[in-house]
């Protein structure tokens, strides 16, 4: 039944569904310059002008184990932002799995990638490949990325994500990568570092998405 406004006539259901989504503050720090940055920009930019303003993301100097501190104190400085993130590569990283552990018991969230971020991109073009190795993976996937746009692929484009989604399919990368970890999960697997290919970067496009587009698909899990 729909409610009355304070003129005594009845709102329309219209203006319920028309309502600006409930997107929280996200302040999201990364290790890598250009692929993440850039990515991360581009999703920004996707969402309605009057929602960018609560997605924040900073690029750290700092080394990639000291991230989770970096993103803690960086966050402090705007408490509105309540929804931290990590994003970054296992690529050579050694304490991959104690970085993601040390963000999980700090209230930070962890966008990761295992071997690298295209493994997560791989999967928007319909399969996510058996790379073990960050340098075959984005070789390979810079193959995979020319024959289905015809175009080269640049680590530092600032169109990438604008790219991914023309002519790739975001919902179904969620489902690709989601059914992936919840796999190495039921297999009793669950530390990052063993989980190859893998990514949790989808939770956070689902999760932003979800929060800013009516009917939204492809939920991802909390896990990992």
């Amino acid at each position: 039944m729909a409610r009355s406004d304070r003129t005594g006539k009845r709102k329309s259901r219209e203006v319920f569904r028309t309502r600006v989504p409930d997107l929280g503050y996200y302040f999201i720090v990364t290790d890598a310059k250009e692929t993440e940055e850039n990515y991360l920009y581009g999703l920004r930019d996707s969402l309605p002008k009057e929602l960018r303003g609560r997605i924040v993301i900073k690029v750290s100097k700092a080394k990639t184990q000291e991230l989770v501190e970096t993103c803690k104190e960086q966050a402090a400085l705007e408490p509105q932002y309540g929804q931290p993130w990590i994003v970054f590569d296992r690529d050579k990283v050694v304490n991959f799995d104690e970085i993601i552990a040390k963000a999980q018991k700090e209230g930070v969230s962890v966008g990761w990638s295992n071997p690298c971020i295209e493994i997560w991109f791989d999967a928007y073009f319909g399969k996510m490949h058996s790379y073990n190795d960050s340098v075959v993976c984005c070789r390979k996937f810079a193959e995979t990325f020319e024959q289905q746009t015809s175009q080269k692929y640049h680590k530092n484009s600032s169109q990438i994500y604008t790219i991914l989604n023309q002519f790739g399919d975001e919902s179904k990368a969620i489902q690709i990568a989601d059914k992936r970890l919840q796999g190495y999960l039921r297999c009793g697997i669950r530390k990052p570092s063993e989980m190859c290919p893998c990514t949790t970067v989808h939770k956070l496009i689902s999760e932003i998405h979800c929060k800013t587009t009516p009917n939204a698909t492809g939920k991802a899990e909390n896990n990992g």
